[in-house]
């Protein structure tokens, strides 16, 4: 072995630590206890009925696990079918999120309850409303997550995801999943196996 690839095996079992560091500082933040909370409670009132507790609860996860994973400045490739690069990911939306959690709370607090959580699904479903309402109206859920709407991020999530598709058309389509051509001529199965 060389004397320079000695040198450049060590400096990079020095500098791959680091690079490791440097992803995991840029901020991603993790979600709290009690904003999981306020997202579990929220999904009980905006997400469909047909989930069960179950799959509101998986949804939640997957949303947190989204936010966690996030990373600033990842590379995002090209769109299907276009060669032009597509600029790298911005700041994380989830940034945006923690005043918004508060208003929730504020909004519950005024309502009598100790936090978003809970209160009761009437008034949850009202602070909803007037979050999708004010200041701003929602008048679509974005495709991805943008931190303008932490209820419509939720909601856009979900609505966006493969479960969201399937139980929308009652199938299991499995939208953006990897899957063979084996079947692929046949009509898919019922959601849920039905």
């Amino acid at each position: 072995m060389q004397r320079r690839t000695l040198l450049q095996v060590l400096a990079g079992a020095l500098v791959a630590p680091w690079r490791g560091l440097r992803v995991w500082a840029q901020g991603t933040p993790e979600l709290t206890a009690p904003q999981l909370a306020a997202l579990d409670a929220l999904a009980e009132v905006v997400l469909p009925s047909a989930l069960g507790p179950a799959g509101r609860s998986a949804a939640v996860r997957r949303f947190a696990g989204w936010v966690l994973n996030y990373r600033e400045g990842a590379e995002r490739g090209h769109g299907y079918g276009s060669s032009a690069l597509r600029r790298p990911t911005g700041p994380s939306p989830a940034l945006r999120y923690p005043p918004q959690f508060a208003a929730l709370d504020a909004a519950a607090v005024s309502a009598g309850a100790a936090s978003f959580a809970a209160l009761d699904a009437a008034g949850r479903r009202a602070v909803v409303e007037r979050a999708l309402n004010e200041p701003e109206r929602v008048t679509r859920l974005p495709g991805s997550p943008t931190g303008e709407n932490l209820v419509a991020d939720f909601l856009g999530f979900y609505a966006n995801s493969p479960d969201g598709w399937d139980l929308a058309y009652d199938a299991q389509i499995g939208a953006d999943r990897c899957r063979s051509l084996d079947g692929s001529d046949q009509r898919p199965a019922p959601f849920g196996g039905r």
